[in-house]
């Protein structure tokens, strides 16, 4: 009997851990078991005739919200191609409604509901043997025209389950995809829009099996393994002895994972602020609303002090990347008070914050609850929200708009020290740069078109003139910056017109050739003539200075506790925002501190700079040379310098 366990995944660089998870289980029996990974884009033609040239006799999905509309249309497909094949669906997507998705699709012959691996095992036995379904706790089945759910199956003893890690066909591939790893299953809170809540208690793997198969991953050369643990700092044993072998073993390899940032504690912080490899390791922490009331109507435990210190410590450690998610329209978010969750979280400002949409998900507390707040939402999957008894949909489309330009200009980091300077001097918060932003790109009609990397810079500029923005020189000045940084080569064009002349750029060669000590030691250790340097260095001055300028939008920034509309620009800071900067930032930071023994020429790498915050007094005093250089180390990034002028 040839099996087949198949998906599609979201990108061509994820992995599936499902099916190899049941492959993993069935083998030892079941030895013609294949896998086949897909995308959703892959067209449906393409995937049905890959799978009919396999000739399977079973093939299993496993399916999510983000595949269950691509994988129902071809399980049509299939059966009129195949009839004789079982179809068997799996996953968090059918395992709580079975019947509707047996009821909607004819040719689905089985759902496995839960953990699959044993489920699915029991099932193949039946549909090979004796073919009574009835004795398959945890599937549903038809017979004839009847459809049946059978009771559920006890959970698993994770230990039991052998490891899904040690394909041998997987090992080429471990370089260039994202390898998914859990070391636990199941979620100790009860948020009523995840599905996460379901399963009480938390399981976990035993740690020296984990730490075997992560050694072996690494050994084989994964680069980016993400843990699928709900919450992988609930046991704070067990992820702090994952943390020192980490550390330990990474060799180069990145690690992502999901954490409660508000039950983080002191020692953990500081083990990891002290510890931490730059790059190692990225966190992702679920924020999702600032608002009490919301929080409490979705059963959601959250202390936003607590989760800030924890968040601007690691932030001040500089070792840790941060992911903060928001959700808008939960019970009782309107417009207003996203605005404010918005700026709270904002005010941390994370590497990367991603506010993404309520999906009603089927088996989840507050699809159940719909008609209570009014919800209107998607029929199929992502089953995203369309209005709420506080949000209507023209309040929808207002934050799909900010959540464009925020992807593009916050979270791409291409316009760091740019947005930074507008979010922080410019604008009254920064929601209102990206809401007013997003609009006026809506009205120029620029969602319908693509853009290339200049056309973030010059549709920025372009806003911000037409609104009368001030400071103009100074903004332009940063995103010549962030245009340089943006690239690993010198750029080939620009796209402002103000370049400087040939006479002058020739000058600042000219010297910069004969004392290249003012730039840099390593600089002047290269002994570069004009011509090389060429090739490697783009020049321009900048009618301002341009240091107090990075000194004003660098360091650490928390004003969470002040509320939104005083977030930027207050004259003072509360007793709760000076206690928890005291605690979490430096001395020199948390203080204003000076610029003693600043150099004539500054020198920091791309996306590094690291700098006191505070107003920028003196940039209008005078003019900057910007020096930036390429190529310059194996790092490939960027680097600039400053001469005063």
């Amino acid at each position: 009997m040839r099996i087949i366990l198949a998906t599609l995944n979201a990108k061509y660089i994820h992995t599936s851990l499902a099916i190899r998870l049941l492959k993993a289980y069935s083998e030892h029996e079941f030895k013609d078991i294949l896998l086949a990974e897909y995308t959703i884009k892959d067209p449906a033609m393409n995937i049905v005739s890959d799978l009919f040239q396999k000739q399977p006799d079973v093939i299993g999905f496993s399916c999510y919200i983000w595949n269950i509309e691509e994988t129902i249309k071809l399980v049509g497909i299939l059966k009129q191609v195949m009839p004789e094949v079982k179809i068997v669906l799996g996953g968090p997507e059918v395992s709580y409604e079975p019947l509707y998705w047996m009821k909607r699709e004819a040719g689905v012959d089985f759902v496995v509901n839960g953990d699959g691996e044993e489920t699915f095992h029991h099932l193949l036995q039946e549909i090979r043997d004796e073919h009574k379904y009835h004795f398959v706790y945890g599937a549903a089945y038809r017979k004839g025209e009847e459809l049946i759910v059978n009771p559920p199956r006890p959970k698993s003893d994770l230990n039991t389950l052998p490891t899904p890690h040690r394909f041998a066909e997987d090992l080429p591939e471990l370089s260039k995809r994202i390898v998914y790893f859990e070391t636990s299953r199941g979620c100790p809170f009860n948020c009523q829009f995840c599905l996460s809540s379901i399963e009480v208690g938390v399981r976990y793997y035993d740690i020296e099996r984990v730490k075997s198969d992560l050694l072996y991953l690494i050994e084989g050369g994964a680069k980016v393994i993400k843990f699928l643990d709900r919450t992988f700092n609930i046991n704070r044993n067990y992820a702090m002895e994952m943390f020192q072998f980490l550390i330990d073993n990474h060799q180069g390899c990145v690690f992502q994972f999901e954490i409660t940032a508000d039950i983080m504690r002191p020692e953990v912080l500081d083990f990891l602020a002290q510890n931490a490899p730059p790059g190692v390791f990225r966190f992702e922490i679920g924020v999702q609303s600032t608002n009490d009331e919301t929080n409490e109507l979705v059963k959601r435990r959250q202390n936003f002090t607590k989760l800030s210190r924890t968040v601007m410590k690691i932030k001040a450690s500089g070792n840790i990347d941060q992911h903060l998610d928001l959700i808008a329209g939960l019970p009782m978010e309107d417009y207003d008070t996203f605005r404010k969750t918005f700026n709270d979280v904002f005010a941390m400002e994370p590497e990367e914050l991603q506010l993404g949409f309520l999906k009603m998900l089927r088996g989840t507390g507050l699809r159940a609850q719909a008609a209570k707040y009014d919800y209107t939402y998607m029929e199929h999957a992502p089953y995203e929200i369309l209005s709420s008894h506080v949000m209507p949909f023209a309040d929808i489309i207002r934050l799909k708009r900010l959540e464009d330009v925020l992807e593009k200009y916050w979270n791409s980091q291409r316009l760091a020290h740019s947005v930074k300077y507008l979010i922080r001097h410019v604008f009254p918060s920064p929601f209102d740069f990206f809401q007013e932003f997003g609009d006026y790109w809506e009205e120029r009609g620029w969602q319908k078109i693509g853009h290339q990397l200049e056309d973030l810079f010059t549709r920025l500029h372009d806003f911000l003139t037409d609104r009368g923005t001030a400071s103009m020189d100074i903004v332009t000045g940063l995103m010549k910056l962030d245009y340089f940084l943006a690239h690993k080569y010198k750029p080939r064009k620009i796209w402002w017109d103000d370049v400087l002349d040939k006479a002058e750029w020739a000058k600042h060669l000219k010297q910069i050739a004969s004392q290249p000590e003012l730039i840099s030691a390593k600089l002047a250790e290269a002994g570069l003539s004009e011509r090389e340097l060429q090739k490697f260095i783009v020049l321009d001055e900048l009618p301002f200075r341009l240091d107090p300028v990075l000194e004003s939008i660098s360091g650490l920034r928390y004003d969470g506790e002040l509320g939104a509309e005083a977030a930027v620009g207050a004259a003072g800071e509360g007793e709760a925002v000076a206690a928890i900067k005291a605690e979490v930032l430096p001395p020199a930071v948390a203080g204003g501190g000076g610029s003693e023994g600043r150099a004539a020429a500054t020198a920091v790498a791309a996306g590094s700079g690291v700098a006191l915050p505070g107003p920028h007094p003196g940039a209008s005093d005078g003019r900057t040379l910007l020096v930036v250089l390429y190529q310059q180390d194996e790092s490939q990034r960027a680097q600039y310098y400053t001469l005063p002028l």
